[in-house]
């Protein structure tokens, strides 16, 4: 019996896949199959990547295809890319983000906000725009948003971020809406705070270490492979009836296990 996670002879493209839980996101899909196109800004740090993957899983497994998120004509060129070398694009994760601010929200500067909300919403929605129309004409696909917890909580030291995650889940909602009738699904993944060089700043300050690791219900963070099994969820026939959801994935930290 064909596993129900099974990605054999899928096209993926995942966006921040060159570290962190793109890369294990990637990495994952390999692992069940699939073709997947590693993609961050820089072409030697795709390629490195992509390197690795067909290493373990056989040459043309993974192919390193540079885009910033903040380039609308980079990702256009991305997505054209992927088509002309593998004809169709059947799973879009959104992984890239980007933070560049971190404290209370009166010291965020216009130019900041506007980076987060550009790179962290528009440029899904740009994403988006690109590859759903050959799903909805194919009536099959998987598009995943990586949100965060933070779009169901709050921050005082990355609020901002917290506002372009939440506006990630209600894209994928409204998203999950507009497709469903052509079979296409959208759904997003919402991590806790996990071991990743872009968390970097929450993990290291040992204050807030304490406080998340001592209200989960595993008593610990996440490291950036706990992610990958999500994604495989969302990507296969094993969530052919799930669509507008947020998955959390966050070791139980959210509803606050403390007593």
């Amino acid at each position: 019996m064909t596993s129900l996670f099974d990605l054999t002879g899928k096209i993926a493209i995942v966006t921040g896949s060159s570290r962190g839980i793109g890369r294990a996101i990637a990495e994952g899909f390999a692992e069940q199959g699939a073709r997947v196109v590693i993609s961050s800004r820089k072409q030697d740090a795709c390629e490195a990547v992509a390197a690795e993957i067909n290493n373990r899983h056989g040459e043309g497994t993974a192919t390193a295809i540079a885009a910033s998120i903040s380039d609308k004509q980079a990702l256009e060129d991305l997505v054209s890319e992927t088509r002309a070398r593998f004809g169709q694009i059947d799973v879009l994760v959104c992984n890239a983000a980007s933070n560049p601010y971190y404290g209370p929200m009166a010291g965020i500067s216009d130019e900041q906000f506007r980076k987060i909300l550009d790179n962290n919403v528009l440029a899904n929605h740009w994403l988006v725009q690109l590859v759903a129309p050959e799903m909805v004409e194919r009536k099959n696909g998987s598009i995943i948003v990586v949100s965060s917890v933070g779009g169901l909580t709050s921050s005082t030291v990355i609020g901002a971020y917290n506002i372009s995650k939440a506006a990630d889940l209600q894209l994928v909602r409204n998203l999950a809406a507009e497709f469903g009738p052509s079979g296409v699904r959208v759904n997003a993944i919402a991590p806790g705070l996990v071991r990743t060089d872009f968390a970097r700043a929450l993990w290291e300050n040992p204050a807030i270490l304490a406080s998340v690791t001592a209200h989960a219900a595993l008593r610990r963070i996440g490291e950036p492979r706990e992610l990958a099994g999500a994604a495989c969820f969302l990507a296969s026939d094993a969530a052919s009836f799930v669509t507008g959801q947020t998955l959390v994935v966050d070791g139980g930290s959210t509803f606050g296990a403390g007593f």
